[in-house]
C-alpha cells in the first residue's frame, strides 16, 4: 500500500514538475527544421505575423510571406548543421543557434512567445557569424 501511495506521489509531483522544466525549451521538430533547412517546417511555428531579419533586409510581414523569405535564404545557403548554443527564458523564450551552412556560418535568434497554450516565434534573426 505505501508502495502505490508513494509511487502515485512521483507520478502526480512528475506531472506538476515536468512542465516548468519545459519552459523556454526549443522544440525538437523546430531545430530539426533548422537542421534540414525546411522552411515550411518552421513556419508552422510563426506567429500570424513575424518580424523577420535575415542579413541586412527586415521586414514584419505575414506567416506564409516569412516562410517564403526564409525558404529562398536556404535555397541559397543549403544548411549543414544547426546547434543550439543558448536558451531560456518562461512566457517569452529565446534561443541562440549556430548554423553552419554551404555558404558560411550563421548566428540564429529565436524569440518565442506562448500564445493560446501553443508557442509562436514572434522573431526570427539570421546574422552572418
Amino acid at each position: 500500500m505505501k508502495k502505490q501511495l508513494g509511487l502515485v506521489l512521483f507520478f502526480v509531483a512528475w506531472m506538476v514538475i515536468s512542465p516548468i522544466f519545459a519552459l523556454g525549451q526549443i522544440s525538437q521538430p523546430l531545430v530539426t527544421g533548422f537542421k534540414s533547412g525546411d522552411a515550411k517546417m518552421i513556419a508552422t511555428n510563426f506567429n500570424e505575423t513575424i518580424e523577420l531579419a535575415i542579413l541586412d533586409q527586415q521586414t514584419v510581414c505575414p506567416k506564409a510571406q516569412g516562410e517564403q523569405i526564409l525558404a529562398d535564404f536556404f535555397k541559397q545557403h543549403k544548411t549543414l548543421n544547426f546547434e543550439i548554443s543558448h536558451q531560456g527564458g518562461s512566457d517569452s523564450s529565446f534561443a541562440i543557434g549556430k548554423m553552419t551552412t554551404t555558404n558560411g556560418n550563421f548566428r540564429i535568434y529565436i524569440l518565442i512567445q506562448s500564445k493560446e497554450d501553443r508557442s509562436m516565434i514572434i522573431q526570427l534573426r539570421i546574422d552572418k557569424d
